[in-house]
């Protein structure tokens, strides 16, 4: 005990010396002898210490599983309106994938509805709960299909540049996150190029990637989703009697065959390979108005009524003749906002 202590102190003093010592008051040859003597000996016990390690630096999988799942159960209760069934799937889903320890293949969800409607927020929220950076963590890595694969004729460079970088990122830390905005605007057969990985392979070549996440964002199946929650409001049931069995096999079966989208023809859905088609249902008027509250506190204001239904009120929405839905969902909320706080 006496020699973990003494490993500890001097793993700290490594980290502190730095920041507790005045410019210029150590030789620099010096400092560098004294920080090479103390590595060797403080190695091995500084290593025992992980959580120590992760204060300081951020390590793959920052949060324990349990806390994750908790984390994004809490975020999504919080900040995500009418949407259900994505609070229920996702939640189950992520929560299982991180407390299950011996997983089969990655955990793969695709996300599907129209602008607005909260894909891409909730994919950051996924982010935040795994680790304490979310996006802006080392071992979250987002791509978008019109900045990062623009050009058709480069394909095949794509997709050599995207097996490289997910296998050397895994390789990294297992437990990478990957996410795929854009997928109806991805060039047709570039997704395929990632099958092999989120197959059921408990190897390739030396490489787990069990652990890993994957995420697809698109607006391609919007119109199946709105169709069904169409068909439950003229028929007088509630958006919340959708389950996902009215949806996802329908969803999954449009996205095939949607010549626009990145899946069309994909063996990713024709092997079965993504776990769940997540349907994000188009956002009325009410949720409109509890996306402007939320903005609006986030800003540190206290709520004005009227201004919350002036904006909601500036929406579009559809169809023309039951104005339902808002065709924007939430997403010019902010930008609305600043007209009326400067």
């Amino acid at each position: 005990m006496k020699l973990r202590r003494g490993a500890l102190r001097a793993a700290l003093a490594l980290v502190l010396l730095p920041l507790l010592t005045p410019a210029g008051a150590v030789e620099p040859i010096s400092l560098g002898l004294a920080i090479a003597g103390a590595a060797a000996s403080a190695l091995t016990g500084f290593i025992s210490y992980p959580r120590l390690y992760c204060y300081f630096r951020e390590c793959c999988l920052h949060r324990h599983d349990q806390r994750a799942a908790t984390a994004l159960q809490e975020n999504l209760d919080k900040r995500l309106f009418g949407q259900h069934l994505v609070s229920k799937v996702v939640v189950k889903a992520v929560r299982g994938f991180l407390n299950n320890t011996n997983a089969k293949k990655p955990l793969a969800l695709s996300l599907h509805g129209w602008t607005g409607t909260g894909k891409n927020f909730v994919s950051k929220i996924v982010a935040e709960s795994i680790y304490k950076r979310g996006l802006q963590s080392k071992y979250v890595h987002q791509f978008v299909a019109t900045l990062h694969f623009p050009h058709a004729h480069n394909i095949n460079l794509y997709k050599d540049q995207l097996q490289s970088w997910i296998r050397g990122n895994v390789s990294v830390c297992p437990r990478s996150l990957f996410i795929f905005d854009e997928m109806d605007k991805m060039h047709a057969g570039l997704i395929d190029s990632i099958k092999p990985f989120l197959d059921y392979y408990e190897l390739l070549d030396g490489v787990s990637y069990r652990q890993a996440i994957f995420i697809f964002l698109s607006n391609a199946g919007a119109e199946k989703i709105t169709e069904v929650a169409l068909d439950f409001w003229r028929n007088g049931r509630t958006r919340e009697d959708i389950q996902l069995t009215d949806i996802q096999n329908a969803l999954s079966v449009s996205v095939f065959n949607n010549k626009n989208s990145g899946f069309w023809h994909s063996t990713l859905i024709d092997r079965n390979l993504i776990d769940y088609f997540i349907p994000f249902l188009p956002l009325e008027y009410k949720h409109v108005k509890m996306c402007v509250r939320v903005e609006i506190e986030s800003r540190g204001y206290a709520v004005d009524e009227d201004i919350v239904s002036r904006i909601a009120d500036e929406m579009t929405y559809f169809p023309r003749e039951e104005r339902i839905y808002s065709d924007k969902g939430c997403k010019t909320v902010d930008a609305k906002l600043d007209y009326y706080y400067d």
